[in-house]
């Protein structure tokens, strides 16, 4: 005569489910393996609205800075020292002010592509036009921090050292915020290519 199989609810039931689905009985105060709670895997709208959501963040950190900046370069032409600057420390400082500009335009107009297009189902486009906004603001930006740089170091250091400072520091950008990021995403497209090989 067979014995009788333990009920649903009770703990033995539950140690022979985990022992039939993983072949392995559960450790000693592990949960069982049906309350494990598994991963939902993210859907086309879920990551449309996260990678909104971590644009708009993005955009924050930048717009913050850049206001900043050129908050500092307007000030700077109504200060007694611009009369004093030379005529090609004033076209730099006019180029960094267009520079300024360009970029706190491209940075903030996320913000105005959101609120003009909300609730018209174009979140897709969105997403994509502001990534190309952020990626020409962030390359404005540097230059106008370049830029700034290059006419501060004109009036406190003289000579050749200024351009080979500001070279030093543009090339420090360069490596942090596009050679970086790209040799990271080329490497893990590389390691993506060979697992998909091995398997």
């Amino acid at each position: 005569m067979k014995a009788a199989a333990p009920a649903a609810g009770t703990p033995a039931a539950g140690r022979g489910a985990v022992l039939l689905s993983t072949g392995t009985p559960p450790l000693p105060g592990a949960a069982p393996h049906h309350a494990v709670d598994h991963e939902r895997p993210e859907t086309a709208r879920d990551r449309v609205n996260r990678r909104w959501n971590e644009i708009l963040q993005e955009t924050r950190v930048a717009q913050t800075g850049v206001q900043i900046l050129f908050g500092f370069l307007l000030s700077v032409a109504f200060s007694p020292l611009f009369r004093d600057l030379a005529m090609a420390d004033r076209v730099i400082y006019v180029i960094t002010v267009v520079l300024g500009a360009s970029a706190t335009a491209s940075l903030i107009a996320p913000v105005s592509l959101h609120r003009f297009l909300s609730g018209q189902r174009m979140k897709d486009e969105m997403v994509g036009i502001a990534h190309k906004l952020m990626m020409c603001g962030m390359v404005l930006l540097a230059l106008t921090i370049g830029c700034t740089l290059l006419l501060i170091l004109h009036v406190v250091v003289s000579g050749l050292l200024a351009e080979l400072l500001v070279a030093g520091v543009m090339l420090w950008f360069a490596l942090c915020w596009y050679v970086l990021p790209l040799w990271l995403r080329r490497r893990s497209a590389r390691r993506l290519a060979r697992r998909s090989v091995r398997s």
